[in-house]
Order: C-alpha cells, then sequence, then structure tokens
C-alpha cells in the first residue's frame, strides 16, 4: 500500500486527498493543534504530532508539503529535513506547493517556467528561497521533489459567488493588472498527473488558460448569481489590507503548456466561467 504523507492539511491537500482510494492509499498528515488532530482522526487520517516528531513515519512513499515558510526558513526542513534526506532514496514522489510570486512582476506579460525567478515583495522571496532548499534535497539526497507554483486558488466555499453573496466583493481596478488563478480540483488533478508521470527535479506552472483582470471575474460572478455587479473601484483608493495589498504588486500571465506537453493534464476547469459556474451548481442561492 502507497502512504502518503501531508505536511499542512489545508485547502489544497484535502482537495488531493478526496482523491485517493483508500484501499489503496494510507493517508497521513501533520497537526500543531488538539483540535487539528481530532478533525483529521474523524476522517480515518494518521497523526503526526508536527510539534514533538522530527522522524518520517514508517513506509511513507509519497509527501506534499503546503506549509508556507517562516522569516527563518521552511519550518518542515528545519524539523524534519535530516530525515528526509536520510529516507530520500525510500520516496517514490515529493511535491512542495509553492506560489507564481517567485516570478515576481512582469507587467502582464505571458510568463513560463523559463522565466528566471526575481519577486518583488518578501513572501515571494520567503518561497523562493523554501523552493531552493528543498530543491537542495533533491540534489544531494535524491529525493524526487516535484513543485507546483500555484496561482490564485478558488473553489467550493472559496471564490468570488461567496463574497458576492455575502457583500464583500470589491471590484478593485488597478490598469493593466491581471491574474492567473486555479480550481482547486484541477491542483489535486495535476498532482495526480504527476503522480503517475513524475519528473524527479521539475517545477509545474499550475494556472487556468484564461488570465483575466480581477474585476472580471468579481462581474462574472455577479451576472451568474443575478445580483448587481459592485462598482469599480480605483486601486489607489481601495481599503486592503497589507496582505492583499501586496498580491497586486505583480501583474503576470502564467503559461500551463508544461503540465499539458509534460504531464498530458487536461483542465476540468479551463477558466474561471467553467469554474464558477460548476460551483454556482454546487451551491443552494
Amino acid at each position: 500500500m502507497k502512504h502518503i504523507l501531508f505536511f499542512g492539511f489545508g485547502f489544497s491537500a484535502q482537495a488531493l486527498a478526496r482523491r485517493l482510494d483508500r484501499q489503496e492509499w494510507r493517508i497521513s498528515a501533520s497537526y500543531r493543534s488538539p483540535a487539528s488532530a481530532e478533525a483529521l482522526a474523524e476522517q480515518g487520517i494518521g497523526l503526526l504530532d508536527f510539534n514533538q516528531c522530527t522522524e518520517l513515519p514508517e513506509g511513507v512513499t509519497h509527501i506534499v508539503s503546503s506549509v508556507p515558510p517562516e522569516s527563518d526558513g521552511d519550518p518542515v526542513l528545519h524539523r524534519f529535513g535530516a530525515s528526509l534526506a536520510e529516507r530520500a532514496h525510500g520516496i517514490a514522489w515529493a511535491a512542495y506547493l509553492s506560489t507564481t510570486g517567485v516570478y515576481g512582476d512582469h507587467g502582464g506579460a505571458w510568463i513560463d517556467e523559463s522565466t528566471p525567478l526575481a519577486p518583488n515583495t518578501e513572501r515571494g522571496w520567503r518561497r523562493l528561497r523554501a523552493e531552493e532548499a528543498w530543491l537542495r534535497l533533491q540534489l544531494d539526497h535524491g529525493l524526487p521533489l516535484h513543485i507546483f507554483r500555484l496561482a490564485g486558488i478558488y473553489g467550493p466555499g472559496r471564490n468570488q459567488l461567496l463574497s458576492i453573496l455575502d457583500g464583500s466583493a470589491k471590484r478593485i481596478i488597478k490598469d493593466g493588472q491581471v491574474f492567473s488563478r486555479i480550481h482547486v480540483d484541477d491542483i489535486a488533478g495535476i498532482l495526480m498527473a504527476s503522480m503517475a508521470r513524475p519528473h524527479a527535479g521539475a517545477a509545474y506552472n499550475v494556472a487556468d488558460d484564461e488570465p483575466r483582470p480581477p474585476q472580471d471575474v468579481v462581474e462574472h460572478a455577479a451576472r451568474l448569481l443575478g445580483r448587481p455587479v459592485p462598482p469599480g473601484i480605483p486601486f489607489e483608493q481601495a481599503e486592503l489590507s497589507p496582505m492583499a495589498r501586496s498580491f497586486y504588486a505583480d501583474s503576470k500571465r502564467v503559461s500551463n503548456a508544461k503540465v499539458k506537453a509534460e504531464l498530458g493534464y487536461r483542465f476540468a476547469y479551463p477558466t474561471y466561467r467553467e469554474g464558477l459556474g460548476a460551483l454556482l451548481k454546487g451551491m443552494t442561492v
């Protein structure tokens, strides 16, 4: 039986776990609080106490890390780096979930995996340093690592339809701003495709086919719901948290050609229109 270990069990990790056949897969995940441990145990997921353990569980064959880096580096590598190095040759596939923020700002131009990495935010630099640290495990110890650079994630429970319904949606307009995005189910699908076609050391952009200005997505969500389109707010006048404002520091169109060509992946939701349309069908409005 294959045994997958999730460092961090958030939105993307849960989407992948739902796809795994429990007859073929043993699933374990790290936790930091008693409440998290209880929730994992209720789902039949094996527990790894992140605060106490420094060794990988026995029999782990696959690893996914989605834990964000901190100011002093990647917390997973701080605690488990030695064990990962020691057990590297027993791992069939490992994934580090990063962000397209490592590319920095490109003024709305298209970028791909060959584009130089030049973050322009502290958060982006932390991700890049974490990528480099994980890659050293691949280069020095043979860990079969794959890096996935995720665009803006949406899906059930996290989407602009819900923002329209709860009144929190804002159509913030910044000239030339464009974002790429990805449905969480396509993240899971791409990870599954990579497991089936591993390429140790590879990096993949995980984004859909159609980057768009964020205000266009808000407008489309409102029209799907038959609700008024929120008025446009110039970026300079928008009341945003420092975190939210930092997302507008980067503008680029992220190419997904590599996941299609190398992994043979076909997107379930090629654009936000298919994604939001499917989410609407699953909602009670």
